[in-house]
């Protein structure tokens, strides 16, 4: 009874869902991708996976694609002979897995549409589908269960803000949840929370957080001078890398550069929203604060950036790199009510990093930057100059922080294997 009405619903709502995706991508100049959506792929996409048996990532955007690469590494070691695909919501996504060398195939995840789902369940014919997180439509869950392709839950969670929705709609989520064979959570939390929503106790485990295993390594002072020569960045410069900034979060950092720019005279900025069609926005605000920059697109070769400049990075698929030439890092959206980003991409490369109160979707990871002191939290934006000063001033307490955060990811690695070994049991 609920697939009835479910399908019945998503008729009425599927041109709605058609025009305001197709807003979407004219607003951030996406491309449309309809035919995928409605699960069309061209054969000459199909052509490279032709003959293999096909192993299905799905990852909606961009943090998910980065926390599937560990898995993604791993599969493609362990099943030399398969094809790996991955499906994606975004175009930011799309580009940051078409960067893994790994990936087989690139695609756009399809419209929870019942002849949609069957129609790119036809053309990929996965052996099986792993799903990033907390990803849950009913009408794919169940006709891959419907097929017999084991589905998997990876790395999933369910933050404190979303748990009391899910909760409520336990309803809707519960005939979805029954239909994976292997559901793989952060936490015990997130275990007993998936299960409270509907999930099935018998298939449902604890198997760590896929980001922790994120590759480490000490950034060689060769490797950062390199960096910062590719980014037309001055070796003698103190590098300040504020990443993934959300809306509302500039105007807090522009303003700590700015002083602090004026005190320290070799400082420089790179400043990376997290949503690269914001450039033009922030740029506005670099401008009317008085800052010079450059645009990472338009960087002219030979040509260095000077103190006191900001590099204003509108690409996707760089942050690592820019956090790795970085003395220090801000890490965006905790400034602001989104959840927070990534802790350990800085930690990772050995750089410290600054970060806000509002890290709900990585509470895991928060805790464990504060107990092993690998970063530094702050409560208002006001801290946000003091706290950057302090580390910008300090390369003893920079390189402390940043062999913690080392020291971090090799003590809690390991998430990888255990997902592997329940994937395993389907191939």
């Amino acid at each position: 009874m609920f697939y009835f009405v479910y399908n019945i619903l998503s008729l009425f709502l599927l041109l709605p869902v058609l025009l305001f995706n197709i807003y979407r991508a004219i607003k951030l100049g996406w491309p449309l991708a309809t035919a995928e959506r409605f699960g069309f792929v061209p054969q000459i996409k199909l052509a490279n996976i032709k003959g293999r048996p096909v192993i299905w990532v799905h990852a909606v955007s961009v943090g998910e694609v980065i926390a599937a690469r560990p898995l993604v590494k791993a599969l493609r070691s362990r099943y030399h002979n398969h094809a790996i695909v991955v499906t994606t919501m975004t175009e930011t996504g799309q580009t940051t897995a078409a960067g893994f060398p790994e990936v087989d195939l690139c695609l756009y995840f399809p419209f929870d549409f019942l002849p949609s789902v069957r129609a790119i369940l036809d053309s990929v014919k996965p052996r099986i589908v792993i799903i990033m997180e907390t990803e849950i439509w009913p009408n794919f869950s169940r006709e891959a269960a419907r097929r017999s392709i084991p589905l998997v839950l990876a790395n999933g969670r369910i933050s404190d803000r979303s748990f009391g929705r899910y909760l409520k709609f336990s309803w809707f989520f519960r005939p979805p949840l029954r239909c994976f064979s292997a559901i793989c959570m952060q936490s015990e939390v997130g275990r007993e929370r998936i299960i409270a929503i509907g999930a099935d106790p018998e298939v449902t485990r604890v198997t760590g957080n896929l980001k922790n295993d994120i590759p480490t390594r000490q950034v060689s002072e060769e490797e950062r001078l390199n960096l910062r020569q590719q980014y037309s960045i001055p070796e003698d410069c103190c590098v300040l890398t504020a990443g993934s900034t959300r809306d509302g979060e500039e105007p807090y950092i522009i303003s700590t550069f700015r002083e602090l720019s004026a005190k320290i005279g070799n400082l420089l900025l790179v400043l990376v929203p997290r949503h690269p069609v914001r450039a033009g926005e922030v740029a506005r605000m670099l401008t009317d604060a008085g800052l010079s920059y450059q645009r990472r697109t338009a960087l002219p070769e030979g040509t260095p950036l000077q103190s006191s400049e900001v590099l204003l990075v509108d690409t996707v698929g760089e942050m690592m790199n820019l956090y790795a030439l970085a003395d220090c890092a801000y890490v965006g959206g905790s400034l602001v009510p989104c959840g927070g980003h990534n802790l350990l991409e800085p930690a990772s490369v050995g750089v410290p990093s600054v970060f806000g109160p509002y890290m709900a979707n990585f509470r895991e990871i928060e805790a464990l930057v504060l107990h092993y002191g690998a970063g530094i939290q702050i409560q208002t934006p006001e801290e946000l100059t003091a706290t950057c000063q302090t580390l910008v001033t300090s390369p003893e307490l920079r390189r402390v922080l940043g062999q913690n955060g080392l020291k971090l990811l090799r003590d809690n690695g390991g998430a990888t294997e255990r997902h592997m070994v329940i994937i395993a049991g389907y191939l």
